[in-house]
């Protein structure tokens, strides 16, 4: 199959918003740079941030249920923005729009998701930076998106999905629908870059939540089996040569 790259994504705080990138260097056995660098602790992941930390960040991988996440409150999932001039800019329908340097400002962004969250969940606590990066996954992978698979989706639930609620990293164009199925342990080519393909993205109820409005639009996991028997959407796969990739380059797979 041969298809191009569409649109390469980083979330730079997990479940916190995301940006769009024209290129990017990848390096072998790696995550995509700068992806989810940053996470919101809460009260419940507190325990295990402390015991896992040095000098007052954790000091390895952390599970999700530490942190901050769109499967707890749906408007958090309406949450968009990136890096601009050194800054982390974030949007909220419901909300001004936040500037921050997270080195020194993470305070703020907490007492600026706290309306977002619900009452009878943990409390976020404090931003932390990733001794690794703060993946729903320990190992090193990439996750990759077909935009026919959304097309599809798309059609057959009878409304339009977009790529946001997704949280993916790169997007292909020009597969046919769920032909990444098919790839579990084949060598993908983007450009000059090689990755192998380690297996299925299983979706969480986060995928529910429409990222325009931040209120649930769907049951999405209730869709993807009714439609078509499972509740994956994408695949991981591991950098094995690294490089440079940018929107347009040839996808081989």
């Amino acid at each position: 199959m041969t298809a191009t790259l569409a649109h390469i994504r980083r979330h730079p705080i997990k479940s916190v918003g995301g940006e769009g990138l024209d290129r990017v260097t990848l390096a072998p056995a790696r995550r995509l740079p700068g992806d989810r660098e940053w996470a919101v602790l809460t009260e419940a992941g507190e325990r295990n941030a402390q015991a896992s930390q040095t000098g007052g960040e954790p000091d390895r991988w952390l599970p999700k249920s530490c942190f901050v996440r769109g499967v707890q409150s749906p408007r958090i999932q309406a949450i968009s923005g990136g890096w601009s001039d050194g800054r982390l800019v974030l949007r909220q329908p419901t909300r001004a729009d936040l500037v921050i340097d997270p080195e020194t400002q993470g305070d703020r962004l907490v007492d600026w998701l706290r309306p977002l969250w619900p009452a009878d969940a943990p409390a976020p606590t404090r931003l932390v930076r990733g001794a690794a990066i703060w993946t729903d996954q320990k190992w090193p992978w990439i996750s990759l998106l077909s935009l026919a698979s959304l097309a599809d989706l798309e059609a057959r639930a009878g409304r339009s999905l977009g790529i946001h609620r997704w949280r993916g990293n790169l997007w292909v164009d020009g597969w046919t629908p769920w032909a990444e199925r098919e790839l579990i342990g084949q060598i993908i080519r983007i450009g000059d870059v090689e990755l192998r393909v380690t297996g299925h993205v299983g979706r969480c109820d986060a995928t529910s939540a429409n990222t325009d409005t931040g209120e649930r639009d769907i049951d999405m996991l209730a869709t993807l089996d009714r439609l078509y028997g499972h509740t994956d959407f994408g695949i991981f796969a591991e950098v094995v040569t690294g490089g440079g990739i940018a929107l347009g380059d040839e996808v081989t797979a």
